[in-house]
């Protein structure tokens, strides 16, 4: 595969947090010029199968994907998978397991809320879940924004769902080195997803790089749409000095929610290795 692709290898479905189903996105996608994609769903890959037929079907290459909620250093870190065998039942255990502490978390937020006055939030999340396994605070903040509570989901986030407010409950999610086994023993190439994102010292940082890097993992995002255009550039410099491949990806999650589209990332630099080279036999 070319190093100039329009690749869009992270994106979310109604089968975990998005707002459209994996036919749709694949629509979406190769309207929006998409060459080679990937439907990475949260702790999920129901929805596999049925984007490789859609992939087909709008004539798009497709990579595998998940993207495996990890707690590192006491933050949650989103490590993708790409590439990886869909039926590996290694994988399938790990997922469920990481999936099986959402719905007791949900109720829990749920509680919090109502002793701020914010009734029937779980319920009310509920309608917005595609997935009940997956109900996260993605659902409950589309609930608190139809319901009039807040404007827009920032301030969901921003008032209710973060550490310290109301409806903030922590979860132990996989760890590091199996979240990165599993999807390596499946074939595929473990990502850190948007790194620019965690709010990590430049020494925890380095912890994370280091010990994924330990585990078998191999590339980073680099161009997605949870980077502004200075972390590009930063993270691009970080991809070579540790020796990882680059990923591309919008981190779609809803045409109404989302801050870049399918398939509107800036290019990688040309500097850096990107992923889909070290794929190029997993690409279906």
């Amino acid at each position: 595969m070319p190093s100039i692709l329009n690749a869009d290898l992270h994106c979310h479905s109604v089968v975990s947090d998005g707002t459209l189903t994996p036919e749709a996105l694949a629509e979406r996608a190769a309207a929006n010029g998409v060459e080679l994609w990937a439907l990475t769903d949260h702790d999920e890959i129901g929805g596999q199968h049925r984007a490789i037929a859609a992939a087909r079907a709008h004539g798009m290459k497709y990579l595998t994907g998940a993207e495996i909620s990890v707690t590192f250093a006491g933050e949650t870190v989103h490590i993708v998978g790409l590439g990886f065998d869909p039926d590996d039942a290694g994988l399938r255990a790990g997922l469920l397991a990481t999936r099986g502490g959402r719905g007791v978390r949900a109720q829990e937020m749920s509680e919090g809320l109502a002793k701020v006055g914010i009734l029937g939030a779980y319920e009310g999340a509920l309608r917005f879940v595609g997935n009940p396994e997956l109900i996260s605070r993605t659902h409950f903040a589309r609930f608190l924004v139809e319901s009039g509570v807040c404007k827009d989901t920032p301030e969901v986030f921003r008032k209710y769902l973060t550490e310290g407010k109301p409806g903030y409950v922590p979860h132990r999610w996989a760890t590091l080195k199996d979240a990165v086994h599993w999807i390596t023993e499946a074939g595929g190439i473990a990502v850190v997803a948007h790194p620019g994102r965690y709010n990590f010292t430049a020494n925890e940082e380095h912890a994370l790089f280091t010990e994924f890097q330990a585990h078998g993992g191999r590339a980073i995002e680099v161009v997605t749409g949870s980077h502004a255009p200075a972390e590009y550039v930063e993270y691009a410099e970080k991809a070579i000095e540790y020796g990882f491949a680059a990923s591309r990806g919008s981190d779609f999650h809803s045409p109404d929610e989302s801050h870049m589209d399918l398939g509107k990332l800036p290019w990688l630099p040309g500097t850096l290795t990107p992923v889909w080279e070290l794929l190029e036999d997993r690409i279906q």
